[in-house]
């Protein structure tokens, strides 16, 4: 009838139009067969670059691997819907927090036609909630603690110990040049040791807290460490950074370490030339890219640069609140993605 015609085609450009929810119809096998404008706005893919595709594409890597997407569309059918709040995926990698709803429709035969998603981007609110939590701000305090608890080990090894090993060295050369022979080179070898425990302790010192940091900022305590690890190696390094504002004191310590874990496993294991880092500004957080040109993991890699460098970094992001993925591209380099929020916490 032209009435319900002309419904219909308001209730179409309604849902087209609609640009705070990411609405979408899949088919039965869960493959996308309409596209609103707000799915380009939230998952940044237009409609004839993921209609067709199946929307398992949403997923992060470790849902996908553990078939969460089809177990969703089965709870979706037996139960009439499925409903939850987690990680999706847009189109340049990155993930947002959504509230999602899948909806099972079937015809007047009671045959299933296909899905009904809804999807809204809850990551600010997240943020914002995460921020005032007691989690959150016991995080906030627990990092801080941490990372004054380097700095003072830091300090008290530069000031204390390596100036004390540095006057040693020196008495070492007062005696060498006094001394002759067999007794010389004992004493000149045990000076060489002493050297080579000051340079390791300045490098632990640095690794601790490196200066700038705490002087200059997240930006340019990433750039001294770079300079620093990569001296000398024949490594190339480049940071792209697009920040609002310099993130809060336990963001910016997150993102540090991390890219601190990352960077090292690049210069130990990945021999490589060049190592790119970007830093965005995103969904009131850091987006961080850390991305090498060297060999990729090596097969099966299960032993201590899997369990001591991978899980520190995703444990660090997630329990920041935000998200971490590891891209391994065989041959051709991998890239560390991670997000953490960038809240003020009380």
């Amino acid at each position: 009838m032209p009435g319900q015609d002309r419904q219909s085609e308001d209730i179409q450009l309604l849902v087209r139009s609609v640009v705070d929810y990411s609405i979408c119809l899949l088919d039965p096998a869960g493959h996308v067969t309409s596209w609103n404008a707000g799915a380009e706005r939230i998952k940044g893919y237009r409609a004839e670059e993921i209609i067709g595709r199946h929307f398992s594409v949403f997923y992060p890597p470790e849902d996908v691997a553990a078939g969460k997407p089809a177990m969703e569309l089965e709870v979706a059918v037996a139960d009439g819907r499925w409903e939850e709040e987690g990680w999706r995926v847009r189109k340049d990698g990155t993930r947002f927090w959504a509230s999602v709803v899948i909806t099972a429709l079937h015809d007047e035969r009671g045959e299933l036609r296909g899905f009904g998603k809804v999807t809204r981007d809850l990551t600010e609110r997240r943020n914002v909630a995460r921020a005032l939590d007691e989690r959150g701000m016991l995080l906030a305090h627990l990092v801080r603690a941490q990372e004054v608890e380097r700095r003072r080990i830091a300090y008290d090894v530069h000031d204390d110990t390596i100036q004390s090993m540095v006057a040693v060295g020196m008495r070492l050369r007062a005696m060498e040049s006094g001394l002759g022979g067999e007794q010389a080179a004992e004493v000149r070898g045990i000076g060489e040791a002493v050297e080579a425990a000051v340079a390791r302790l300045r490098d632990l010192t640095f690794e601790l807290r490196p200066p700038a940091l705490d002087e200059e900022g997240l930006v340019e305590g990433l750039a001294g460490y770079l300079r620093q690890v990569t001296a000398g190696t024949g490594l190339s390094f480049e940071i792209d950074h697009r920040l609002d504002a310099d993130p809060p004191p336990e963001a910016a310590v997150t993102i540090f370490r991390i890219c601190q874990e990352a960077i090292t496993n690049v210069r130990k294991h990945a021999r490589a030339t060049s190592i790119r880092l970007s830093l965005v500004s995103l969904d009131r957080g850091v987006h961080v890219r850390v991305a090498d040109d060297g060999t990729g993991l090596p097969p099966g890699a299960e032993g201590p640069l899997r369990h001591f460098g991978l899980i520190e970094m995703r444990e660090r992001a997630e329990i920041a609140g935000g998200w971490w993925s590891l891209t391994d591209r065989p041959g051709a380099g991998t890239t560390v993605d991670f997000w953490v929020p960038a809240v003020p916490h009380a």
